[in-house]
């Protein structure tokens, strides 16, 4: 996937349109809704992910506040469809016996 360079020392653009850290796969999109889900600092993104240096790290994070409307747009769609699935998707059978066998309905 051809990427093309921004302002952000560490953030490419790809084919797609969706920003990622450059030399990576980590999208923008990721390190932030996991930043928001987990409540994690750059310190703790960098243990998770210890693949990612600080720079690359911050320059993500700075990426997104500088585009913040577009992203939490993004992010909203993407909860939307996660939720549109889960409710189209039928529970499995053994979903189903297991809670039969501990009561619960």
């Amino acid at each position: 996937m051809p990427l093309a360079k921004t302002k952000y020392e560490h953030i490419a653009i790809g084919d797609d349109g969706v920003p990622v850290i450059a030399g990576t796969t980590m999208k923008v999109v990721e390190l932030v809704t996991e930043k928001m889900a987990y409540g994690w600092s750059p310190e703790e993104i960098h243990f998770q992910h210890p693949y990612l240096n600080l720079g690359e790290i911050y320059s993500a994070l700075a990426y997104y506040s500088d585009h913040i409307e577009e992203f939490d747009q993004d992010i909203e769609r993407r909860l939307k469809n996660v939720e549109n699935i889960r409710q189209s998707v039928k529970p499995s059978p053994f979903i189903d016996r297991l809670k039969k066998s501990k009561g619960i309905s």
